[in-house]
């Protein structure tokens, strides 16, 4: 690989680092050319960037960045996965895809600037989508209005019920 191709991927890296929202380093030691390329097609499908790249290469790509807390850990065959969307897309590729395949072992996990541990991968894993967030924020809100509206609903309704009740007992003594 000569000069320009390296600095062409560092540029690469640097870019798709500079607007993710977070990023896993996993170890793919032991993995099938057929595993990574399901990996990478899965990948695709979450719109998560991923790069296998030379750890001296990625420690410069990510140097000025969110993730520039990575690079002492950027050591042996490691695959990055930079979250484009969501920040828990690429932690949920690479969980599910670590829960069929024992080979791959996550390293390092980054979000916001802060350098977490393997373990938060899970914590991270389970926030939802920017659409569940969405629909969790729209339930929130709406919750007030629906109870303020039953509550104003009940006037009538007890009105009614002890009306009903009146004439219940009426027809009974009569």
């Amino acid at each position: 690989m000569n000069l320009e191709d390296k600095k062409a991927i560092v540029s690469e890296v640097a870019a798709v680092a500079a607007s993710a929202h977070s990023a896993v380093a996993a170890e793919y030691r032991g993995l099938t050319v057929t595993e990574m390329t399901e990996l990478r097609a899965k990948a695709r499908e979450s719109n998560v960037y991923l790069r296998v790249v030379k750890n001296s290469l990625a420690r410069r790509a990510v140097e000025g960045t969110d993730f520039a807390c990575m690079q002492e850990g950027l050591v042996g065959p490691l695959v990055l996965a930079f979250s484009q969307d969501d920040p828990g897309a690429a932690a949920r590729l690479v969980k599910d895809f670590a829960k069929e395949h024992k080979k791959l072992e996550v390293k390092l996990v980054s979000v916001g600037g802060q350098l977490l541990g393997p373990g938060e991968l899970e914590r991270l894993a389970s926030m939802p989508t920017r659409d569940q967030a969405i629909s969790l924020l729209m339930a929130v809100m709406k919750a007030p209005l629906d109870k303020f509206a039953r509550t104003l609903n009940e006037v009538p309704g007890k009105l009614v019920r002890t009306v009903a009740a009146i004439r219940d007992q009426k027809q009974a003594s009569a």
